[in-house]
């Protein structure tokens, strides 16, 4: 990692938004919803460092603290990916038989739709929320690790250590969760830190349908949402979002990109 320079700006990014993310509750920075009719679609000044929206408030503190529905959105999404995903993976590749053809297919369904279309549908019949939100994307991306799981099991399987856990009379969860999992998780943590990155677009975008963080708390996609109203009168009310979504998609793409080399046993 610290041969890899992109990895390293890539990293730099994704921390400074996360402590800007924390930290937004300390900062010295207006209240994010608080409205202020003398100040509608003011520019970027000495008062206002990124300008205001259309109903007068600080655009910068509501970037602070979208930060955290994004952030939060990607990384929670990530997660619930995971902790459905990575068992099932594990299972469909340990046992194979049956049990592999029954999670195969499902999982091979449920690619088949596209992942953004799949959250906005879930996002839609579960309810306007970012909670809902959050579950609807972990759900969408669920199918990928579950793949991954199952291909990297399918190879760690067969390996000598793993015969010879079965030789001394293990069980099988002994073996899965003691001498499997823990050779399988490189990829799947690299491919989580992509996902994020993928996570907090579709955040944005569920937001910007209404169908994420909901009015008044800040979000980068409902900022986008009204702001497209405004492109010619108030440009920077969708410079910034814009900027700040397409800056942590890269800090995270360029971060598991680092990993994925770093964790390459081959590269050791």
């Amino acid at each position: 990692m610290k041969r890899n320079r992109s990895a390293l700006a890539g990293l730099c990014i994704v921390l400074f938004f996360a402590f800007l993310a924390v930290a937004a509750p300390l900062l010295p920075i207006p209240d994010p919803i608080a409205t202020s009719w003398s100040a509608i679609r003011k520019a970027p000044s000495a008062a206002h460092w990124l300008g205001t929206d259309d109903l007068g408030r600080d655009i910068l503190s509501r970037m602070i603290w979208g930060a955290q529905a994004s952030l939060m959105a990607g990384v929670f999404s990530v997660a619930i990916a995971i902790v459905i995903g990575v068992p099932f993976g594990l299972l469909a590749g340990y046992f194979g038989g049956w049990v592999d053809m029954v999670i195969s297919r499902v999982t091979e369904a449920l690619l088949a739709m596209p992942f953004l279309i799949m959250a906005i549908a879930l996002a839609a019949f579960l309810g306007p929320s970012l909670t809902n939100a959050m579950i609807a994307i972990g759900l969408s991306a669920m199918p990928l690790f579950v793949r991954l799981t199952r291909g990297q099991v399918l190879a760690v399987k067969t390996e000598d250590y793993v015969e010879g856990a079965r030789s001394v009379g293990l069980n099988h969860l002994e073996i899965m969760v003691r001498y499997i999992l823990p050779n399988v998780l490189a990829p799947i943590i690299v491919q989580a830190t992509l996902t994020v990155a993928t996570a907090i677009i579709a955040e944005a975008s569920l937001s910007f349908l209404g169908l994420g963080q909901q009015p008044p708390a800040p979000s980068w996609g409902s900022m986008l949402n009204v702001a497209k109203n405004f492109l010619s009168q108030a440009p920077w009310m969708a410079m910034w979002p814009g900027i700040a979504i397409f800056l942590v998609v890269i800090g995270f793409n360029l971060l598991g990109d680092g990993l994925r080399d770093a964790l390459d046993p081959r590269e050791v």
